[in-house]
């Protein structure tokens, strides 16, 4: 035994040196850019970085807030940022582009999209879109995504006017019917509930046949290709701290709070308990939380180049990979 524990000791002794002398070194600088300001869904990567998991492997952490799930994709595939949280199908319209994009990590397995509008201005549903207005943000991946959703429930693309709104002044601008519709992903949905009642009209995409992937983790190819290490770690801190938010975001509503001012933690509680619905399908339950389907990616794919159209053609199944999730981390079932 006293042999055995002479040749151990050393090499343990030499791995902790070693680990230390590399934690040393200068930490490599990585770019985070959101789809939009920090809110719940962002709170996991707050978490980590006041965790100190990306510190302690290796990576400096900038997140920066963004401005649209387009502007995410093209920063990210043109290299202006090395990782950045973009919507499914607005990406699959970057890569149709050029962008040099590969997913590494589904954060809404559904689609978050919605659209509301009063009951009392007359709308009964989307199919009394027309003529009216409709309110968002010009980088807004639901604009982006409307000629899908008018075609596949039967309205004429063009048949209503887009009306320019900050994220913050959506619910504002419905109260005083400047707009008569906005969109704006269920998050947010209890929030609108308690401002409107009974007066709320409401349909989720998915319930409109349109259950396309929402928010995922990207990354720049070029920088896949030359730090996969770096990408793998990255990826599988953040699939840590989803999970770890999912069995308690107190913590990470805490971190999120202290780095970004002006949040209402009941909402963002709200928030979670509604993000935890859009994380949750066959897939991340069942092979690892963030993983892909490679039909439904197919799927995504053929329906916006259906629906919207492609600059250029490419195979979707380089569009996305789980390597570099751990299989061991699931999605928890619905309880």
């Amino acid at each position: 035994m006293r042999t055995r524990l002479s040749v151990v000791l050393p090499a343990i002794s030499a791995a902790l040196f070693l680990a230390s002398s590399t934690g040393a070194l200068a930490a490599e600088s990585v770019n985070l850019m959101l789809n939009w300001t920090p809110t719940a869904d962002h709170a996991p990567l707050y978490y980590a970085k006041a965790q100190g998991w990306y510190k302690d492997a290796g990576i400096e952490l900038n997140i920066e807030a963004g401005k649209g799930s387009a502007l995410s994709a093209q920063r990210v595939g043109s290299g202006g940022a090395q990782f950045g949280i973009s919507d499914f199908p607005t990406a699959l319209q970057a890569v149709g582009k050029g962008a040099e994009l590969k997913a590494v990590m589904a954060i809404y397995a559904n689609s978050p999209q919605g659209f509301y509008w009063l009951k009392s201005s007359g709308i009964e549903g989307p199919k009394e879109f027309p003529s009216h207005k409709i309110g968002n943000p010009p980088g807004d991946a639901s604009r982006l995504m409307w000629p899908a959703f008018a075609k596949k429930i039967g309205i004429d693309p063009a048949s209503v006017r887009f009306v320019n709104l900050s994220p913050q002044a959506k619910v504002g601008a419905l109260k005083s019917k400047s707009v008569d519709i906005i969109s704006d992903f269920y998050n947010e949905h209890d929030l609108k509930v308690r401002e409107f009642g009974d007066d709320l009209g409401f349909i989720a995409w998915r319930d409109a046949g349109l259950n396309m992937y929402g928010n995922s983790l990207f990354v720049n190819s070029a920088y896949l290709a030359s730090k996969p290490d770096t990408v793998k770690t990255f990826a599988s801190i953040t699939q840590r701290a989803y999970e770890a938010c999912v069995k308690d975001f107190e913590p990470c509503l805490k971190a999120l709070t202290a780095d970004v001012s002006g949040l209402s933690p009941d909402n963002q509680r709200d928030q979670w308990g509604r993000i935890k619905d859009l994380m949750r399908d066959q897939t991340t339950t069942t092979v690892a939380l963030g993983a892909f389907d490679g039909e439904r990616v197919q799927a995504d794919y053929d329906l916006v180049k259906e629906l919207i159209g492609l600059d250029k053609d490419f195979d979707p199944a380089t569009m996305f990979t789980n390597d570099y999730l751990d299989k061991n981390v699931r999605m928890p079932a619905a309880q």
